[in-house]
């Protein structure tokens, strides 16, 4: 489904903030500063997954003061919906990462199949240990219990949310709040 801007914009005046900027540079301070104490010292290739990582993972990795490389991956199931599909490998790490320790940096853990499925598919091809950090992790029981992150940021109620990195039908990525769409 497209919207329009102007929808877009109506969506985010009536939207209920769950997380200030402020609260969410908290949460990437902490995330920062248990990351560089786990992964400090395993030269790390983070990768970010397009497109609702690259907000979380610009952010972390400023905070990031250690030898790492950066890569990135894209694969979706939502490609602009609201619900999650079939997973689609758009673009692959490019990087070797064969017996490298990996972290996955994205938005959102919501059901957590997408991150599983990039998670298995990284070990699959040799990385010594993966990881994973997302900003926001949503409180519901759709999960199953195998599907974690070792790195996260907030946790959101089960709502549509958006802002840092993610986004309500391809707009608002870029605000630095969270926010929750009014009624859902």
């Amino acid at each position: 489904m497209s919207i329009t801007a102007e929808l877009a914009r109506q969506i985010y005046t009536e939207a209920d903030l769950l997380y200030t900027p402020a609260q969410v540079n908290e949460a990437l301070d902490r995330m920062a500063a248990l990351i560089t104490t786990d992964l400090s010292e395993r030269d790390p290739i983070i990768i970010c997954v397009m497109t609702g990582g690259l907000i979380p993972a610009g952010h972390l990795l400023t905070r990031l003061d250690f030898p790492l490389h950066i890569d990135y991956l894209h694969a979706t199931r939502y490609r602009g919906a609201t619900r999650g599909g079939e997973l689609r490998w758009i673009t692959r790490p490019l990087l070797p990462f064969v017996d490298r320790t990996v972290l996955v940096i994205d938005d959102i853990l919501d059901e957590g199949l997408t991150l599983a499925a990039i998670q298995d598919e990284l070990r699959a091809q040799g990385a010594a240990a993966v990881y994973s950090a997302v900003l926001v992790q949503k409180q519901h029981d759709r999960r199953p219990e195998q599907i974690t992150a070792d790195y996260v940021g907030l946790e959101v109620v089960d709502r549509y949310v958006f802002g840092c990195g993610m986004d309500y039908h391809g707009y608002h990525r870029n605000l630095p709040g969270i926010y929750a769409v009014h009624g859902l």
